[in-house]
């Protein structure tokens, strides 16, 4: 079974994604901020990380760093409001797999999850 760790310091988008994973058969690990993610990053086997970007603690962008640098094969999909090119662009050089605008649908994240962890490439 695929297990996503989703991060997100709002209750309710946690929720929303954690509902819509598991009713897809994913098991699902949360945390509600970047430095909880970190912790169960380092203590669970997991296959995919799905971040918000602004979080207390330690934000999206320096989870996402700290994978690359930690669990380099880890992939990362961003899910964020801060949906401008610049916010993409800038999630993308900080090595996110994929970048999913708030609010969003949700064949489009399953879709995302699916082309992230079949293989090479970014999905957007």
């Amino acid at each position: 079974m695929t297990t996503v760790l989703v991060a997100d310091d709002s209750r309710a988008a946690r929720e929303i994604l954690i509902a819509l994973l598991r009713s897809s058969n994913f098991q699902v690990v949360e945390a509600c901020d970047g430095r909880e993610a970190k912790q169960l990053i380092e203590a669970n086997r997991l296959d995919l990380v799905m971040t918000d970007v602004v979080m207390p603690e330690m934000n999206g962008y320096e989870l996402c760093r700290w994978i690359k640098q930690h669990a380099a094969l880890l992939p990362v999909i961003f899910c964020s409001v801060k949906g401008e090119a610049f916010d993409r662009h800038w999630g993308h050089k900080q090595g996110c797999d994929a970048y999913i605008c708030k609010p969003f649908e949700s064949d489009l994240v399953l879709r995302t999850i699916h082309q992230v962890l079949q293989g090479p490439g970014k999905a957007s």
